[in-house]
């Protein structure tokens, strides 16, 4: 069988893009599970902006405008809005919905089908579980263990997170949430309490030396008074951070988790995949028309997303790398020296979708955060 397109993964990226190359392509989508959104392996912790890029007109679970974050020595320190900064939703009902809006689009989605390798000579040769088909152009969103990135010689990330969270019978309609960082909780990473109406879903990322994350989640449910609340529900995976090597190869390209567009500093990848999915579709309507698909060509798609998202990732992995860099006495201090009015009307402003580009306007009004790491910060002030 001969696709224009084929898509291995049917989550948001990829049901995003086989929406839009679906107006003018014949575009096939391999999914290896039964339904796109299941597992769940997300907070499902979003921007208004994701529900925007997404088109997705799914009835938010929670709607959040502002956090406590909780440092190691029992300092609260509060970033609040007036408007809504975030909302939690139901992943896999988002899942479901933008895969339902491409094959209304006319995507064919091939459930049951596990991408097992491809073959190149001007044309892709898909080998699968069920079968091998054809395609002119191959994306890769299959997630963080894309088998299409390691086919096509992409390096891997630059390291790896694990996390866990639980959905628990407890109703909460808050509309904050809280965060507790510090090596004790949760080493290289940040835990979460999140107000989901009618259940709290509580979970926590951990650096992959420090083994799997289920112990410091026993340990941080404990802490809360929380360990005894029956269990709804349980989640658990990885997060690919610090990005990938070239998103695109002959006949082929990257997206998503796959492509290493992740927020370092909250894990986040539905804004930069379906913010990446846009260049994605310009580059490949372009090169399906003129018949150029070689490497060459292609690598238009991975200039035009890294034009767009390179600058907060790279700023956003430099700040992960200050955080996991220093200890909780030191983190201690930061909040000292934070826990200020006129920074905290700064952090007040933030978007969680751009947490970089606070750090200038803060480091001009705490210089001392300079000693962290004066090499990281003056590279992110003077880019």
């Amino acid at each position: 069988m001969k696709h224009d397109v084929i898509i291995v993964g049917g989550g948001p990226t990829g049901s995003a893009a086989a929406a839009m190359l679906s107006r003018e392509w014949d575009v096939a989508v391999l999914e290896e599970h039964d339904v796109s959104g299941l597992p769940i392996q997300c907070t499902g912790l979003v921007s208004p902006v994701v529900m925007k890029l997404a088109g997705s007109r799914q009835e938010p679970l929670n709607a959040f405008r502002g956090a406590y974050i909780h440092f190691p020595d029992g300092r609260r320190l509060s970033v609040m809005s007036p408007d809504v900064k975030a909302v939690v939703i139901d992943r896999a009902a988002f899942d479901q919905e933008l895969a339902e809006k491409a094959r209304d689009a006319g995507a064919n989605f091939l459930y049951k089908h596990r991408y097992l390798g491809r073959r190149y000579d001007n044309y892709n040769h898909i080998h699968t579980d069920r079968g091998d088909m054809k395609c002119r152009l191959l994306v890769g969103a299959d997630g963080q263990k894309s088998r299409v990135a390691d086919d096509i010689g992409s390096r891997p990330p630059r390291e790896w997170v694990r996390g866990m969270q639980v959905d628990i019978a407890l109703p909460d309609g808050s509309d904050l949430v809280d965060i507790h960082i510090g090596r004790k909780v949760a080493p290289g990473f940040f835990a979460w309490r999140m107000p989901c109406g009618d259940f709290t879903r509580v979970g926590l990322c951990v650096a992959w030396e420090y083994g799997p994350p289920s112990s410091y989640l026993h340990n941080f449910l404990r802490k809360l008074g929380l360990e005894d609340i029956k269990v709804i529900a349980r989640h658990s995976g990885k997060i690919p951070l610090g990005g990938r090597g070239r998103t695109y190869s002959d006949g082929a390209l990257l997206v998503g988790d796959a492509a290493g567009q992740v927020k370092p500093v909250s894990g986040g990848g539905l804004q930069p995949g379906l913010t990446a999915v846009r260049c994605l579709v310009e580059t490949a309507n372009e090169a399906l028309r003129l018949n150029k698909l070689n490497a060459s060509y292609l690598k238009r798609y991975e200039k035009r997303w890294r034009g767009v998202l390179g600058r907060e990732l790279g700023n956003g992995y430099r700040l992960r790398q200050i955080y996991t860099s220093i200890g909780d006495d030191e983190m201690n201090r930061v909040a000292e020296m934070v826990d200020r009015p006129d920074i905290s009307e700064i952090l007040n402003s933030g978007d969680i979708d751009h947490p970089s580009e606070l750090a200038p306007h803060i480091l001009r009004m705490a210089p001392g955060l300079l000693r962290l790491s004066p090499r990281l910060l003056m590279a992110m002030l003077m880019r």
